[in-house]
């Protein structure tokens, strides 16, 4: 049976895409009428066989009638604006890793007095959501206990919202006793890179609390996602993926506070990567926020090459805005100034035309 994938392109900025959605020529992506589009890329899914083909929004009532019923009701979740972004432009999530072995700042935080100051450091770079982990996720890392998580964690989670009440709290975790806690102190956000697969309890922690959850695909584990992965269709088979985890929490409370992540680096190569970026404004057609996570990762380096440097703020930057100009607003960086800068300059680029 065929299966058909909506991906809106051929995007237009600024009061150029103002002007267009004014007349009708194009529409407006994810509510924001500053970034427009006026074609459609069809995927079409026979098997194991993809093809795709472009159209231009004005030919979809020429389509076959059960493609035409997909593709407007793709559309109307296209176009429909994100509740978790507001009048938001872009939102930045900024890391704070209270381990010994992350990738990039293992160790660089571990005390209440530098977690607090990277804390306030972020939030005065423009971040308005933190993000907490006690437990590494980097490619190859080792699974630490509850307890040893929760007590890198615990202080600054239970006096987070006593210090930064106006800002957003993400607890990056796969264990349900550390969802647990931070929900009792008033987390905003739940981060699982397993999509709340590694601990069996986790759903039953978060299904009827009013909070977001971030549905991330990693194929495999953090012990493993890296040793050769492999899809038929890399964006196809994590758009597979979230439809069925969208469907699974339907059957819970405040089933429409999703994030989406695709998970760069979490169980791909160079080559999916690159795939996943090209063409992620695919899943606005799900109908949710969409958050990337490109800082710092490998991918950089491994197109840079001898012009690879210790923080890759460049190639993060250029993901970043590469991503934003297909409609991404949620962004997880360590170097919040930097990107906030950059976004802001950009933005007023292309808005000033």
């Amino acid at each position: 049976m065929k299966k058909y994938y909506t991906r809106a392109c051929n995007f237009f900025y600024g009061n150029n895409s103002k002007q267009l959605i004014k007349k009708k020529l194009a529409l407006p992506l994810c509510g924001d009428n500053t970034i427009a589009f006026n074609k459609l890329e069809i995927f079409t899914k026979d098997k194991k066989k993809v093809y795709s083909s472009i159209i231009d929004i004005n030919d979809i009532s020429n389509l076959p009638f059960l493609l035409k019923k997909k593709i407007s009701k793709d559309i109307k979740k296209i176009i429909s604006k994100r509740k978790f972004i507001g009048k938001n432009k872009h939102m930045l999530m900024g890391v704070l890793n209270l381990t010994p072995d992350s990738f990039s700042d293992g160790g660089k935080y571990n005390s209440p007095k530098k977690a607090n100051q990277r804390i306030m450091d972020m939030r005065e770079g423009g971040a308005e959501i933190i993000d907490i982990g006690g437990e590494s996720t980097r490619p190859g890392s080792k699974i630490i206990s509850t307890k040893n998580e929760l007590k890198r964690v615990k202080n600054v989670i239970a006096n987070f919202k006593k210090k930064f009440p106006k800002t957003l709290l993400s607890i990056d975790t796969r264990k349900s006793l550390v969802m647990e806690f931070s929900i009792k102190h008033n987390v905003d956000i739940i981060n699982d890179v397993s999509c709340f697969k590694f601990d069996p309890k986790s759903l039953d922690v978060i299904k009827n609390k009013k909070l977001w959850k971030i549905i991330h695909h990693m194929q495999g584990s953090p012990q493993t996602m890296q040793i050769n992965p492999s899809y038929n269709h890399v964006l196809l088979d994590i758009y597979d993926f979230f439809e069925n985890e969208i469907k699974k929490f339907k059957r819970l409370k405040y089933h429409r506070q999703i994030i989406l992540d695709p998970g760069i680096g979490f169980g791909k190569n160079l080559k999916h990567n690159l795939m996943i970026l090209n063409k992620i404004s695919l899943f606005h057609s799900l109908g949710f926020p969409i958050l990337i996570g490109t800082s710092r990762k490998r991918f950089i380096n491994q197109i840079s090459g001898k012009y690879d440097t210790r923080e890759r703020i460049g190639g993060t930057l250029s993901s970043i805005i590469f991503s934003y100009l297909q409609g991404i607003k949620i962004f997880r960086v360590h170097n919040v100034k930097e990107v906030k800068q950059s976004l802001l300059i950009f933005e007023n680029l292309l808005n000033n035309k």
